[in-house]
């Protein structure tokens, strides 16, 4: 039977606190849609290939991590809004997006997440956004990985070849995490005796910083580190209202 779209973002509320956090832009419905849904689609970043491979699966509902307005207010609908907007009324498709939610739940979080698949024994908060821990510390089994393997398991995870600083020690016990764009927080991960920090995208300095602080940085893709989450909550709603649920990849090298 079709769930009310209300009753699935009222779970998601539940799960993921929304208001606890200050982003980037809203949490939550960003595009509304029709009334009951029987299929749920889920992918990272809001976009006309995205929207329309959604309309290709008669999804009612489509959950991002990246949605479509950031900032306070939406500000004028330029051409590629509209198109993108268009691809959504005509299908009938509500859009809901879920930023650092989804980055900082402890079950549903893509750093949670990510911090299982490497194996980490247990997880600790990290990276701390106006007051509110986004990242994990991931402590890794024994005297930790040796760091090629730790570089091969994200690269497994991630299906794609991570750019590593290999600036750190042989072993690997502690293991920061903030997925996304979190190469600034290698002075974090320092502070908190990590031995190396897992991200998303690097930028020019931070080549130089890991190495003056002795860490590795393995930044493994802004995309590819963000799949976990969406698609696991994905999973959860289609199995607590009885949905189909379809995770839709639009593959980003960043």
């Amino acid at each position: 039977m079709p769930a009310s779209v209300s009753d699935v973002l009222a779970e998601i509320d539940r799960l993921l606190e929304p208001g606890r956090f200050e982003d980037y832009g809203p949490n939550g419905l960003q595009v509304p849609g029709p009334d009951d849904v029987d299929t749920i689609a889920t992918g990272v970043s809001a976009h006309a290939e995205l929207f329309e491979l959604a309309a290709s699966e008669r999804a009612g509902l489509l959950l991002v991590h990246h949605g479509l307005f950031w900032g306070s207010e939406p500000g004028p609908i330029d051409a590629v809004l509209k198109r993108r907007l268009k691809i959504l009324f005509d299908a009938n498709i509500a859009l809901a997006a879920y930023h650092l939610p989804l980055d900082a739940h402890p079950e549903f979080g893509n750093n949670a997440l990510l911090a299982r698949a490497l194996g980490a024994e247990s997880v600790a908060p990290f990276a701390r956004h106006h007051g509110e821990p986004i990242g994990v510390i991931a402590v890794l089994a024994g005297d930790g990985l040796p760091s090629g393997e730790l570089f091969e398991r994200v690269r497994a995870i991630t299906s794609r070849d991570p750019l590593v600083f290999d600036s750190g020690p042989a072993l690997v016990r502690r293991l920061a995490i903030v997925s996304g764009a979190g190469a600034d927080y290698l002075d974090e991960a320092e502070a908190a005796q990590a031995d190396a920090l897992l991200t998303g995208e690097a930028a020019e300095r931070t080549m130089a910083q890991a190495r003056e602080r002795s860490l590795h940085l393995i930044a493994a893709g802004h995309y590819a580190t963000e799949t976990f989450g969406v698609r696991r909550l994905g999973e959860h709603l289609a199995a607590r209202f009885e949905l189909r649920h379809v995770f839709l990849d639009v593959p980003n090298p960043v």
